[in-house]
């Protein structure tokens, strides 16, 4: 899983203030700090920053959420749920980590 401070160069970058209608499919890591109103498909792992906001679902290896996610998270390797993430679908993991203050309404 990515924690807050790893390291990971970034295939695509979504900036804050951006928005996107329309589902997303791409490769390798991506980190996300705008809106996106559609399904986030990728072969690597997500960040989703602290200013974003995804209502669609999301399908990825690993996701780190900082943001609000209204859709479904499928992520086989591990999702990561950061004090200032809210979740409202279900989620769909072999490991998952949350942090204190996390708001999730859906099954785990």
């Amino acid at each position: 899983m990515i924690s807050r401070y790893d390291d990971v160069s970034f295939q695509t970058l979504i900036g804050a203030g951006a928005f996107i209608k329309g589902d997303l499919r791409l490769e390798g890591f991506i980190r996300l700090d705008g809106d996106v109103d559609g399904n986030v498909e990728t072969s690597g792992g997500i960040i989703i920053g602290e200013q974003a906001r995804i209502r669609g679902n999301i399908h990825a290896l690993s996701v780190t959420v900082n943001g609000i996610v209204e859709g479904d998270i499928t992520a086989p390797e591990g999702i990561t749920l950061f004090s200032t993430a809210s979740v409202r679908g279900d989620i769909i993991t072999k490991k998952i980590r949350v942090e204190e203050n996390v708001f999730i309404q859906g099954h785990c």
